[in-house]
């Protein structure tokens, strides 16, 4: 059978996770319209009679100065070299910018890399054309697809091509597994996730979810309690809100979510704390589970 491992990178909010989530089915990694929101080499898992393929949802490519985007960036340069295929999913609803070129261009190697070029949905039909010819004149491009994760577009046509270049062996995992990410850590994720969604601009992305209890009861109701932690304390007061009515509203968006993920019933209890500029700081970012792999 088909096997093989394909590393999905980008610029930050190309749309990566949501293609990935399209394409194994499921939710395996978070989606916000925000950089950043993906901060780990997150795995997919693809299976089929015929063939199994192992996504890794790297970080978005995202100017940043502090030590946990460097860290970012570094897990996603690793994830490419490591891999049968990247794919390269690139944004051209607004038009392709030169530094879209530059970032593609950067990935060119001995590795086949194929190029889908994400939200045509959204994307001025005249501009698809346009936008092909200009990536189809970069040197070291195996294919180019034009995709709409959210409209189901070509999302075939992508996998029939990324399978062209998978090789021939046994599966790596086992059919049922659609992710390497724990429950534990998918419910964290879509705490964080909830976060970006609901506080919009009012709060960067200095926000870290960590889990201090994760228990499943007798009568199938889990007990979960979370810290979400944050930078400064006005950043704490916007998350709490009024009379605490910003966490309360967050934690229970979150907490349908997690149901349904874990599908089962979800006692949530959560806390906000603050460590100042948590994300320049080695042993917070480490203790936190940002750490290079």
């Amino acid at each position: 059978m088909k096997c093989g491992t394909v590393a999905v990178v980008g610029k930050a909010n190309a749309g990566k996770s949501t293609l990935i989530n399209v394409i194994v089915g499921e939710k395996v990694a978070i989606v916000s319209p925000k950089p950043q929101t993906t901060r780990d080499r997150i795995l997919g898992v693809l299976t089929t009679s015929d063939y199994q393929i192992i996504f890794e949802d790297t970080p978005g490519f995202y100017r940043s100065k502090t030590e946990l985007n460097r860290k970012m960036q570094k897990t996603a340069r690793k994830t490419v070299k490591d891999v049968d295929l990247v794919l390269f999913v690139l944004d051209g609803h607004d038009g392709l910018k030169e530094e879209d070129l530059t970032l593609l261009k950067s990935m060119v190697s001995d590795i086949p890399l194929i190029v889908a070029m994400s939200k045509t949905d959204i994307m001025p039909k005249e501009n698809i054309p346009e936008n092909l010819v200009k990536i189809a004149e970069i040197d070291g491009i195996s294919e180019i697809i034009p995709v709409s994760a959210r409209k189901n577009r070509n999302v075939k046509e992508l996998i029939d091509t990324i399978l062209k270049y998978l090789p021939t062996q046994d599966r790596i995992f086992s059919e049922d597994v659609v992710s390497d990410k724990s429950s534990k850590f998918m419910v964290s994720e879509i705490m964080r996730e909830k976060i970006l969604l609901k506080l919009d601009k009012e709060i960067p992305h200095g926000v870290a979810v960590l889990v201090n209890e994760f228990r499943k009861n007798k009568n199938g109701v889990y007990e979960i309690s979370l810290d979400i932690v944050c930078e400064k304390q006005n950043h704490k007061a916007i998350l709490i809100g009024k009379q605490g009515a910003k966490i309360k509203e967050i934690s229970a968006y979150a907490r349908q979510d997690m149901e349904k993920f874990l599908d089962a019933k979800v006692f949530l209890t959560t806390y906000v704390k603050v460590k100042e500029n948590w994300r320049d700081k080695e042993a917070l970012i480490s203790e936190f589970g940002y750490i290079e792999q």
